[in-house]
């Protein structure tokens, strides 16, 4: 087991064996990856488990997605939030959708690789999507207020997880100036509160409810 496996089962440490297993090969997937395609930084490579990983479960430390739940994660990038929160919610659906297509096929050959039948990665515009979801996240590929019509319709009425269905956007820095531009209510979860390492000092997950689910 890999320093940064030790370092997410410090958090979580209800993993199974399998999940121990699947968070472990991470690393040496996207390095792979990214020896090919330019998928995360390099620098950032050195605190893969921490800047990626480890930031991505943040969303699991303020939810937990009941079975059953469909979760759309809009600008996943090469799987991110997606990937780390499929490991942990293995009965939970993930659609994973990106505009850049080599980016959805790291994306697709990872899920593979970890044999992830939870998660489905599509190259597309959030815009251009017609079903619905429980939630919608995301990690800051935006302003909220461009964020916020992309989901418009796409959040479904019948809520049965702790939270009232809607969106859960990791974010960093000054959070409520910018959520003022919206006007909509949010709660805001400082993920230092949960996560130790310097990184989190700044980092955030903002939770807002649908209002409006027609």
């Amino acid at each position: 087991m890999n320093s940064g496996t030790h370092l997410i089962l410090s958090y979580f440490p209800d993993l199974t064996e399998k999940q121990v297993l699947q968070f472990d090969r991470l690393q040496e997937l996207y390095e792979d990856w990214n020896a090919k395609i330019n998928v995360i930084s390099r620098k950032d490579m050195e605190q893969f488990y921490v800047h990626h990983v480890l930031h991505s479960l943040g969303i699991a430390k303020v939810m937990r997605f009941q079975p059953g739940t469909k979760v759309l994660d809009i600008g996943t990038g090469g799987g991110f939030p997606g990937i780390p929160l499929a490991i942990l919610f293995p009965d939970t659906h993930f659609h994973l959708v990106d505009s850049i297509g080599k980016k959805i096929n790291v994306v697709k050959e990872v899920a593979k690789a970890l044999k992830l039948g939870n998660v489905e990665a599509q190259q597309a515009r959030a815009e251009s999507l017609v079903r619905k979801y429980d939630f919608v996240i995301s990690r800051a590929v935006t302003r909220m207020i461009n964020f916020y019509p992309w989901v418009k319709g796409k959040i479904k009425r019948e809520d049965f997880n702790e939270f009232q269905n809607g969106i859960l956007y990791l974010k960093g820095g000054d959070v409520d100036e910018e959520m003022e531009e919206l006007d909509k209510s949010y709660v805001t979860y400082h993920l230092s509160d949960y996560f130790k390492e310097e990184f989190f000092e700044t980092k955030k997950v903002v939770y807002m409810p649908w209002e409006d689910k027609r």
